[in-house]
């Protein structure tokens, strides 16, 4: 997997403050499961996250783009924004 510093702990911010898991926020690592493990992660907050990702990155999902797949882990939910986002120029 190749994401960047930056964007993961972006990414992992926002699942933090969306889902208001402040106490479990320093347990969160790429491996660590979403979607069907995750109390918080109800198909509304999936909405409010991916929502919340959308402005903080500055890019929109296309209803074709939207899987499962994405919400399985946080790594790849950090992955797909990686995709998502324009890279820096240096």
């Amino acid at each position: 997997m190749n994401i960047d510093d930056r964007t993961f702990e972006t990414v992992k911010a926002t699942i933090v403050k969306t889902l208001g898991i402040e106490d479990r926020a320093s347990t969160l690592n790429a491996s660590t499961p979403l979607f069907g493990s995750m109390p918080e992660l109800d198909s509304f907050a999936v909405v409010q996250l991916l929502a919340a990702l959308e402005e903080e990155f500055g890019f929109e999902v296309d209803g074709s783009e939207f899987s499962g797949e994405i919400f399985e882990t946080v790594g790849s939910l950090a992955e797909f924004v990686r995709t998502k986002t324009p890279l820096p120029a240096h």
